[in-house]
């Protein structure tokens, strides 16, 4: 996997600093191309996206778009952390330019943002203790079970999957990152974190610990695709993005972006963003 540090943290600082001042429109291509970067709206969650304590920035999600803002002529990106259900706002409030995160289309999100053609494919898991006691494989299961708690991403697809399918608002904790899940899980604080597949596994393979298991796929949950995401009003950007990201595919360099992540290019090939919006209505 490649990583790339992207800037000094007095760069990064500078840039922030410009770019807090910008208004809106700053996410026409012509202006991003003449401040030499674009602001990118990123989660800390392996393989999606992942910030090193040195600085670097890894992860499928920012791979590709530093090569297709670099194909447009956007010489860098800066990346912000952010939370999921705080990303969508911040992009509309002018403080990024696209979010790159594993951010799945969904109903609500494909009326609020303007999304590329789809990046990164992934399914649900849960983390458990060995031998799964409370037997759940399914957010069904969680609540059907009185004495379930289930951790998630505040504002993620997994929070909302839990609460559709009926579990108490008081029994769905939110957890800021996905170590503090882990975390919570070994400490008894929750019963199940869940997460992406690959996500979960990552996670996983990092804790080395032999008191917890994978449970994957989740029963009867979706398969989602994340695009970048932009503001509405910025569709043509989106479209540049999306002429670079087809010649990508294309050429096998996709593949070869997303794939050392664990992700599967035909699984982001063989679908549409209509088919993926329209999928989750």
């Amino acid at each position: 996997m490649k990583t790339r540090i992207l800037a000094t943290a007095a760069s990064i600082a500078a840039l922030v600093a410009v770019a807090g001042g910008m208004s809106a429109s700053a996410a026409d291509l012509e202006e991003l191309k003449e401040q030499g970067f674009a602001r990118i709206a990123i989660a800390n969650e392996p393989p999606y996206t992942a910030v090193g304590a040195d600085g670097k920035v890894s992860g499928a999600a920012p791979d590709v778009a530093r090569v297709i803002f670099e194909r447009l002529g956007v010489k860098e990106v800066v990346a912000s952390i952010s939370e999921y259900g705080a990303m969508i706002p911040g992009l509309q409030a002018g403080r990024h330019d696209a979010i790159t995160a594993g951010l799945f289309m969904k109903p609500e999100r494909c009326n609020a943002v303007a999304y590329s053609e789809p990046i990164l494919c992934d399914a649900e898991a849960f983390a458990v203790k060995k031998g799964n006691p409370l037997k759940l494989t399914s957010y069904k299961d969680i609540a059907d079970n009185a004495n379930a708690k289930i951790g998630a991403p505040g504002g993620g697809t997994e929070e909302k999957l839990a609460l559709q399918a009926g579990v108490p608002r008081d029994r769905v904790i939110v957890v800021p990152d996905g170590q503090s899940g882990i975390k919570m899980l070994q400490d008894g604080r929750i019963d199940v974190y869940s997460l992406p597949v690959l996500s979960i596994h990552d996670l996983m393979d990092k804790a080395k610990d032999p008191n917890l298991e994978v449970v994957a796929p989740v029963v009867g949950a979706p398969v989602y695709c994340d695009g970048a995401a932009f503001r509405k009003q910025d569709v043509a950007l989106r479209d540049a993005f999306d002429v670079e990201l087809k010649k990508l595919k294309e050429s096998g360099e996709f593949a070869k972006l997303i794939e050392p992540y664990g992700f599967s290019a035909k699984a982001a090939m063989s679908t549409t963003r209509d088919k993926q919006c329209a999928a989750a209505q």
